[in-house]
C-alpha cells in the first residue's frame, strides 16, 4: 500500500474548518480504495502564528516542507498582519523555492449551482487555466525610494525568461493534447512591447511544435470578455502571472460562488512537492461561524490525488462533490443553510457511492 506525505497548513480563518472536511473526504477516498494512505504532517503557521513569532513560519519551514509529497494548503491571511507580508513570507517563498512553477485551476460548473450566466451550465463552462507562478509580474524585483516624501517613486519590474514561458508553454499544450486540442494565449502585445512580444513569440514556437493543438492569442482584456460572453469556446488558457490571476478570478465568479474555486501550485518535474489549496481566502468575517463551503477544499484535495498517481479516488472524490453540489446539502453561498460539517459529511458519504 502507498503511504503519501502530506504537510498540513491548515493558516487562518476558515481554513482550518474547510481542510478539515476535505481531509477527511480524502481519508475516505483512501479507505474505499484500500490502495493507499495519507500521512499527514500539520503545520501551525499562520498570522497568528507570525504575531507570537515575529514570522509566518520557521526558519527551517522549506526544508521541513520538502520532506512530503505534496503541501495542503487552507488559507493565509488575517486582520493585523498585511496581505503582502502574510503572502511574502508563506505563499509566494513556498512556490518560488520548490519551483511551483504552474499554477493550474480548473474553472467548471457544477451542476445545480447556478453561476452568473445567463442560459450557461456545466457543458458551457469547462476552462483549465495555466498561470505562470514564479516570474513576470509577481518576481519581487523593484523598491521605492525617498519615502515620504512628495517625490516618492515606486519601480516594479516584471520578469519574464525564454525558459520560464516555454515551460509554462509546453505545460498547456499537453493538458490540452489531453482535452479538447485548444490553446487560447493571453497577452497585451500591443502594450507591453518587450514582455508579452517575447511571450508572444515563445508560445508561438512551442505551438509549432504541437500542429495537432489550436493556438488563438488573445488581449487578456478581450480575452476576459471572452469569459464572460463565450465561455464555450475557450479549453486550456495560458496566461502569464498577473493576467492568470486575474483571469482565473473571474473564472471563479463564474462557477457561482468563490467557496467551489481550487488551484494546484505544481512543479511538473515532481523534485519538489506540490501545494495544493482552495483559494477563496480565510474570509475572517465567516471564521467560526460553521457556514463555510468546503467544497473548493475538497476539489483542491482531488487534485493533490490525482498528481499523486491516485487517479481512482480522485475520480470518486469528484463524482462526490459533483453529487452534492446537484442534489445538496448546500452552504449559504449556494443558496442553502447546510453547515460546513453538514456538508462535508455528505461529500463522504457519497465517496464510492455515486460512480464517476
Amino acid at each position: 500500500m502507498n503511504t503519501h506525505t502530506i504537510a498540513l497548513i491548515p493558516g487562518d480563518g476558515i481554513g482550518p474548518e474547510v481542510l478539515h472536511q476535505g481531509l477527511r473526504v480524502l481519508r475516505r477516498a483512501a479507505e474505499v480504495t484500500g490502495g493507499f494512505r495519507l500521512d499527514v504532517r500539520e503545520h501551525p503557521w499562520s498570522c497568528a502564528w507570525r504575531l507570537e513569532h515575529g514570522r509566518m513560519m520557521p526558519a527551517d519551514g522549506i526544508a521541513r516542507l520538502a520532506d512530503n509529497d505534496a503541501v495542503y494548503l487552507g488559507a493565509i491571511g488575517f486582520p493585523g498582519v498585511p496581505d503582502h507580508v502574510s503572502l511574502g513570507e508563506l505563499l509566494l517563498p513556498i512556490r518560488r523555492q520548490f519551483d511551483q512553477y504552474v499554477n493550474l485551476r480548473p474553472i467548471q460548473a457544477l451542476p445545480g449551482v447556478a453561476g452568473p450566466l445567463r442560459d450557461r451550465g456545466p457543458e458551457d463552462l469547462d476552462i483549465l487555466c495555466v498561470r505562470e507562478n514564479t516570474e513576470g509580474e509577481y518576481a519581487g524585483m523593484g523598491g521605492r525610494l525617498r519615502e515620504g516624501t512628495p517625490d516618492e517613486m515606486a519601480v516594479q519590474t516584471a520578469v519574464f525568461t525564454r525558459r520560464g514561458i516555454e515551460r509554462v508553454a509546453r505545460f498547456a499544450f499537453a493538458r490540452a493534447r489531453e482535452r479538447r486540442g485548444a490553446v487560447a494565449s493571453a497577452t497585451k502585445s500591443n502594450a507591453l512591447q518587450y514582455s508579452a512580444v517575447l511571450w508572444d513569440e515563445v508560445v508561438a514556437a512551442v505551438a509549432a511544435e504541437h500542429p495537432d493543438v489550436a493556438l488563438t492569442a488573445y488581449h487578456v482584456d478581450a480575452l476576459a470578455a471572452r469569459f464572460v460572453t463565450a465561455p464555450d469556446t475557450l479549453d486550456v488558457v495560458v496566461a502569464s502571472n498577473l493576467f492568470g490571476d486575474i483571469l482565473t478570478d473571474l473564472g471563479g465568479a463564474l462557477q457561482g460562488s468563490l467557496g467551489l474555486p481550487a488551484s494546484g501550485n505544481i512543479n511538473p518535474e515532481r523534485r519538489y512537492p506540490s501545494m495544493f489549496e482552495p483559494v477563496h481566502g480565510s474570509a475572517p468575517d465567516i471564521a467560526g461561524a460553521g457556514i463555510a463551503n468546503p467544497m473548493a477544499a475538497v476539489w483542491a484535495g482531488a487534485m493533490m490525488l490525482g498528481h499523486l498517481g491516485e487517479g481512482e479516488a480522485a475520480a470518486l472524490v469528484m463524482a462526490a462533490l459533483r453529487h452534492v453540489a446537484a442534489h445538496g446539502p448546500l452552504t449559504a453561498d449556494l443558496g442553502g443553510d447546510a453547515s460546513t460539517g453538514e456538508v462535508g459529511d455528505a461529500v463522504v458519504a457519497a465517496v464510492g457511492r455515486v460512480e464517476p
